[in-house]
């Protein structure tokens, strides 16, 4: 039977990360990799870097900001950028392809700076446009992935220190509340159908915090979503904290999920 591997790291800049991107896809082989945060124009996105280690990639950015990005094995069919509605395009924060038959979404939510910001009202619009956009392309039915870093920590388990982050634009009701009204369109968060329960499971670890990675005090806001027909076939999900403790990291790591077709 086919394996497919997917992984989703915010990179928070490609051309920082590449002596880390490079060397993990020759080492782990992912069938895809979506990326969050390049932060790099199109016409210096280093393409020819991923060729040479056999990927194709697909990527929409801007200088500093935003900009996502896949890298397949395969070359993608129905490569799309941004939301299709009446509201901002945000194409460098949202990115779809066809890889094995799987549409493979790629996103970047806003972060929403704090609650008292207009980007938080923003960020709240946001996931009701991704539902929307999801209504309009897709069925529950269909083999669908929804990668990236989503900008929401779910549960307490899902922070280090819930009693004192509570009200956090990424830990606070009303993103919950959108968080949960996307999943319930048919998405299943493959990481936590593997890990129920587990605690001190984290992908994002803030620079300002010394030690983080080691003392624990991480954040789980990146996800890999799947609709039912792909969630009944996972066959594993994890997170590699090796990245975060290279050489100048992301404040991100790598999440992984693999599947059986």
């Amino acid at each position: 039977m086919a394996t497919f591997k997917v992984a989703t790291y915010n990179v928070n800049s490609i051309r920082s990360r590449l002596h880390i991107v490079l060397p993990w896809l020759r080492k782990n082989q992912p069938d895809v990799l979506c990326m969050q945060e390049t932060k790099v124009e199109d016409d210096k996105f280093p393409v020819r870097e991923f060729e040479e280690f056999g990927y194709h990639v697909v990527f929409k950015g801007g200088k500093k900001y935003n900009g996502v990005a896949i890298a397949s094995m395969e070359k993608p069919e129905n490569v799309t950028f941004g939301l299709e509605d009446d509201g901002p395009v945000d194409g460098d924060r949202i990115i779809r392809g066809i890889y094995s038959g799987i549409a493979v979404v790629n996103l970047y939510v806003p972060q929403g700076r704090d609650k008292e910001n207009p980007q938080f009202r923003y960020k709240l619009e946001w996931f009701r446009r991704l539902r929307e956009y999801l209504d309009q392309h897709f069925s529950p039915r269909d083999a669908v992935l929804c990668c990236g870093d989503l900008n929401v920590a779910r549960e307490d388990i899902d922070v280090h220190d819930p009693k004192r982050l509570l009200g956090h634009v990424d830990f606070t009701p009303e993103v919950w509340e959108a968080f949960d009204e996307l999943t319930s369109w048919g998405l299943i968060d493959i990481f936590r159908k593997h890990h129920p329960g587990e605690s001190n499971q984290f992908a994002f670890f803030d620079y300002r915090v010394p030690g983080a990675v080691d003392r624990g005090l991480g954040w789980r806001v990146d996800h890999i979503l799947a609709t039912m027909p792909l969630a009944e076939k996972s066959s594993d999900s994890c997170i590699d904290l090796e990245l975060r403790r290279a050489e100048k990291p992301s404040d991100h790591t790598v999440m992984t999920a693999e599947f059986t077709l």
